[in-house]
């Protein structure tokens, strides 16, 4: 589904911003997007690890979630300014109703969406995920996928994930954007 669209791959403006479940796949399309853009990427989770001199973990750990969004907030809003580039956004940034104001402002939001299953296969090959922490993978991704899609669903591209190789979003995302042009 597309709405809103606001560039094409061949003249892209502003920077795409990939939102959607942890697990999805954002960090390595966007990479990939990026490259095939021939546009800098930056994943938003270590820009702000980087400007905290902290992981996610220990940020959640030390001062809770509701501190770590609003520095979220700040570092994606920077991000956004400038050159038009790829930014990967944690599963929870969207949810914040001023970054995702920021977002859908300002860039174009790109949904990368999947099915529990995949997500479950995914996350369980990659710790340090603040959210699954002592907790069961499937609980916790069929919980927040309920309560998020919907504001997902505001992004202008939405993109739905299988099993194919990550090149396939790539080239789901780039028809996208021209359709969009």
């Amino acid at each position: 589904m597309q709405r809103n669209c606001k560039n094409g791959s061949e003249d892209i403006q502003r920077s795409l911003v990939l939102i959607g479940m942890m697990g999805v796949g954002k960090s390595t399309v966007g990479r990939r997007l990026a490259h095939r853009l021939n546009l800098p990427f930056v994943d938003a989770d270590e820009a702000i690890e980087a400007a905290a001199d902290m992981t996610i973990q220990e940020m959640f750990d030390r001062y809770g979630e509701s501190a770590f969004r609003d520095g979220e907030r700040r570092v994606i809003a920077r991000l956004i300014e400038g050159a038009p580039k790829v930014i990967a956004t944690g599963g929870g940034a969207f949810m914040q109703a001023e970054t995702r104001a920021v977002i859908l402002e300002k860039a174009t939001a790109v949904w990368l969406d999947a099915d529990i299953d995949i997500l479950v296969e995914r996350v369980s090959r990659k710790e340090g995920r603040p959210l699954l922490k002592d907790r069961d993978p499937r609980a916790v991704l069929t919980e927040l996928a309920a309560v998020r899609n919907p504001f997902y669903a505001l992004a202008p591209i939405h993109i739905v994930s299988s099993a194919t190789p990550h090149e396939a979003m790539v080239d789901k995302i780039l028809e996208a954007l021209d359709a969009c042009a």
